[in-house]
């Protein structure tokens, strides 16, 4: 078989015309160099070089041999120096799915950051998933999923990002405004607006109004947040956001923010990953840099 030692040989004796400077070009014995072309012509049956007083000859044979070292030496170099570049967060594609609709303001912010400081690193978004988040990660479509949600399956992990406060938000003319939280009887007779992801996965939901026996007057799905707080604030529903993004996003002097419950209704933001990349340098300083963004933006 030849092997990349073999092809390394043959340049060096091209550029260096004798083996005792190929052989210390390549810091190995000059017995060792001489030991390594010979088991190869023997395997081949051909010879590869033929001596012209001091110097070297390479032979029809050898001069393939050259040919090929020429071509697949550079791809090789350039692989692990790609390689290298990935494990040290230099450089790769970091392709993101998202399950958190209400998080893309904050995953801009950290893309952004991100970049900047590895710019040789490619980002990807994926929201449009024709499979779940998990089966995108266990099938590498996707190298980091976004989600309030953790779900076990075998090789993928998850890193907590950050605790953070969900709160209800309706028109500041609304009977519920007066009230500084609502209990789950109190939106019996609203219009829930929410973003397009199923109720089972809806906190809102599964936490807040089902163990109560209660439900909206109504659900609608609206897949932008502005036009969501926009019918919040013309009083045609309400809405849940985290706080967080409440703050940042509502117009205080129309929307107003209400507990849900008296403890509040808390939860997590998670970023999924396949456990055996769960070190690798580029998506180990996204799931940093995001740890660090969600601490000083989801502070209540």
């Amino acid at each position: 078989m030849i092997e990349t030692i073999h092809l390394r040989i043959i340049q060096a004796l091209r550029r260096q015309g004798t083996l005792t400077e190929a052989a210390q070009t390549l810091n190995l014995t000059q017995p060792a160099l001489t030991h390594q072309i010979r088991a190869l012509e023997q395997r081949l049956g051909l010879r590869l070089w033929q001596r012209e007083g001091r110097r070297l000859r390479l032979t029809a044979a050898g001069e393939v041999l050259l040919d090929t070292a020429d071509h697949v030496l550079p791809v090789l170099r350039q692989a692990e120096r790609n390689l290298k570049a990935q494990a040290e967060g230099r450089q790769g594609v970091l392709r993101i799915g998202v399950e958190c609709f209400p998080c893309y303001q904050w995953l801009t912010g950290v893309i952004g950051d991100f970049l900047e400081r590895l710019p040789e690193v490619d980002i990807d978004i994926v929201n449009r998933f024709r499979f779940t988040g998990l089966v995108g990660l266990a099938h590498r479509h996707i190298d980091l999923l976004v989600t309030p949600d953790i779900q076990t399956q075998e090789g993928i992990v998850f890193e907590k990002l950050a605790d953070y406060r969900q709160v209800l938000l309706c028109a500041v003319g609304s009977p519920l405004a007066r009230r500084g939280r609502v209990e789950p009887e109190d939106l019996a007779g609203q219009t829930l607006l929410r973003f397009p992801v199923p109720v089972e996965r809806l906190d809102v939901f599964t936490r807040f109004l089902l163990p109560a026996g209660q439900a909206p007057g109504a659900s609608q799905e609206i897949e932008s947040l502005e036009l969501m707080l926009q019918l919040v604030a013309l009083g045609r529903g309400v809405c849940v956001l985290p706080a967080w993004l409440a703050r940042q996003q509502a117009d205080t002097e129309r929307v107003a923010m209400l507990d849900l419950g008296e403890s509040g209704l808390h939860s997590t933001l998670y970023l999924g990953l396949r456990a055996q990349d769960a070190e690798l340098g580029h998506l180990r300083a996204f799931v940093n840099l995001g740890r660090e963004r969600a601490a000083r933006a989801f502070v209540d």
